[in-house]
């Protein structure tokens, strides 16, 4: 391993990190550092470099809190970030030497959510197999959905009931470059009517955040007579289209809004991806699973994809001395 060496992530090496995740096997606008800094204050960033020779074939985009380290709490999911060129033997190097630093640096705890695989450009496994070898304790496992669109499930005839009712009604969907209308008038009420809760983007973070990234972070709003009644903040991969926010108001059901929303961006706006994701479906931490979500995502055609989480104690990668015959 004396070829591998680690850096701590500064400011300077931005260009280096960004151009890296571009260009990963892995890796998706969430890790390029205008989306992870756009949090930072609620954040001490422990994002590591992982060099050999001084060119990099890993990122680690993590945070810490007292001797625990995450990846990443304060994104939808995190892990290593992976060279396409990078081979087994190699990233198990990479893997246990950032495990050495961990340890000296007084971490016992490293906590790391998986990239779900339907957002891996290329097959990017390797961390699942040596969690195991690790040992890895899974601390929460969450349930998404979604469309593998050149393969895609007929969509039933009770969601297909709802998108006749909207073109009866006069529905219109519409891509918008303002996030206002949908936030203020639709996702804050919603969010705190029936959760209590408040979108985990602020509308002045998701604009900003939209304004850096317009390929990836699109709106789309339901129209009837001109006054919003529902939409959906869609963010874009290589490989997939992700539902990051979803709401409407009381009228759903009677007009149709929302089947009639995302038959359209199925069908229409991203038919060409690769997979369309609902996002999850959980609460209570994981351990519950909304059923009539889930169901109404099922009638699409979307099926299960898990977003896993596990947690290794670093000073145990001795457990890695003896991997190889």
């Amino acid at each position: 391993m004396k070829s591998i060496h680690i850096k701590k992530y500064s400011s300077d090496f931005k260009h280096q990190w960004d151009d890296f995740v571009r260009n990963s096997k892995n890796g998706t606008f969430l890790f390029e550092r205008d989306f992870m800094d756009y949090h930072a204050d609620r954040f001490e960033d422990f994002s590591l470099m992982i060099f050999e020779k001084n060119k990099i074939i890993a990122l680690l985009p993590a945070h810490k809190e007292k001797n625990s380290l995450y990846s990443h709490q304060g994104l939808t999911y995190g892990g290593f970030i992976l060279s396409k060129k990078i081979k087994f033997e190699k990233f198990l190097q990479v893997f246990k030497a950032v495990l050495i630093l961990l340890e000296e640096e007084n971490i016992d705890s490293f906590e790391i959510k998986l990239v779900p695989k339907i957002y891996h450009q290329y097959p990017s496994d390797e961390i699942d197999y040596l969690l195991f070898l690790m040992k890895a304790k899974p601390v929460r496992s969450d349930l998404s959905a979604a469309i593998l669109q050149q393969e895609a499930l007929k969509i039933q005839s009770n969601r297909m009931e709802g998108v006749k009712k909207a073109i009866k009604n006069g529905l219109k969907v519409k891509k918008e470059n303002t996030f206002q209308e949908f936030w203020n008038q639709i996702l804050i009420p919603n969010l705190q009517k029936y959760h209590q809760a408040k979108p985990v983007h602020s509308v002045l973070e998701i604009e900003d955040l939209a304004s850096k990234f317009p390929k990836n972070i699109h709106q789309f709003n339901v129209y009837k007579e001109n006054k919003i009644i529902g939409g959906t903040t869609i963010f874009e991969t290589h490989t997939t289209a992700h539902v990051q926010y979803i709401a409407s108001d009381d009228n759903r059901q009677k007009w149709g809004t929302l089947d009639f929303l995302f038959h359209y961006l199925i069908e229409e706006e991203f038919s060409k991806k690769k997979y369309f994701d609902f996002g999850t479906s959980n609460e209570n931490k994981g351990l519950n699973v909304n059923k009539g979500l889930m169901y109404w995502k099922e009638c699409f055609g979307a099926r299960s994809v898990v977003c896993e989480t596990y947690k290794i104690q670093p000073h145990q990668h001795y457990l890695l001395d003896d991997v190889f015959l």
